[in-house]
């Protein structure tokens, strides 16, 4: 069916465009609250990109899975989450992602109550969201953990709308509004990460919270498998 920006005619000047504006600018003062509390609180270096080159992703998987066969069309495509990615570096440079942030704003219906307007068919936001997750966890498959998360709000993410489940379907049916850093099951096939979805929007202090604790997590993973002192500041290193 249609999606959201054909549902309401254009997003240019649109309430749905201000919505997502105010979206991103929460996510923004988040992610700056949780980089000065990981660096408050640990000595590491970090790192923020926009961006994950799918090259980059193939290089990585092919270094530690050889015997199998990897493929992306161009060079120049990449993932690129609305949060970006927050990683530790170690003493070589070398990324470790400790946060992978999604924003979703996702339904109209509630618009068009207001407006005496029948309701119309519900977005596909979730659907566009599928294909990142499957990329991150894939790129991930040499950890342990999955330090993604997704936030989002909407009226299609009220308790009562069956959209719900469609995030559930992406989570590998794991519950709602839950961190989930350390994959779970028999060789820890379930990297399900943390998916926070409800009608009201998420608080800079929500977000933050639980983008922080998920960073923390995920360095305490990196400095349990590799070691703490890997990834120490060293004073001649900038942050």
């Amino acid at each position: 069916m249609a999606r959201k920006h054909q549902l309401r005619e254009q997003r240019t000047g649109t309430v749905i465009n201000l919505s997502s504006k105010k979206q991103e600018s929460r996510l923004g003062k988040a992610l700056s609250i949780v980089e000065e509390r990981l660096r408050a609180e640990f000595n590491v270096t970090l790192r923020h990109e926009k961006e994950w080159k799918l090259a980059d992703v193939i290089s990585k998987l092919r270094t530690h899975f050889p015997d199998v066969e990897f493929f992306c069309c161009f060079d120049t495509s990449a993932m690129r989450p609305d949060g970006g990615i927050l990683s530790i570096l170690d003493e070589d440079g070398t990324s470790y992602p400790v946060l992978i942030v999604e924003v979703k704003n996702q339904g109209t219906n509630d618009l068009r109550r207001e407006e005496g307007m029948p309701p119309q068919a519900r977005g596909n936001a979730i659907e566009r969201l599928g294909k990142n997750v499957i990329g991150f966890r894939t790129a991930m498959l040499n950890e342990c953990i999955i330090p993604f998360v997704c936030f989002g709000d909407g009226c299609d993410f009220a308790e009562s709308s069956s959209i719900r489940d469609r995030v559930v379907t992406i989570a590998m049916f794991g519950p709602l509004n839950k961190i989930q850093v350390v994959n779970e099951g028999e060789h820890s096939r379930f990297n399900r990460g943390s998916f926070f979805f409800r009608e009201k929007p998420w608080t800079v202090e929500e977000m933050s919270e639980i983008m922080s604790e998920i960073a923390r997590r995920s360095i305490h993973y990196y400095y349990a498998k590799y070691g703490e002192e890997r990834f120490q500041l060293k004073l001649d290193r900038p942050r």
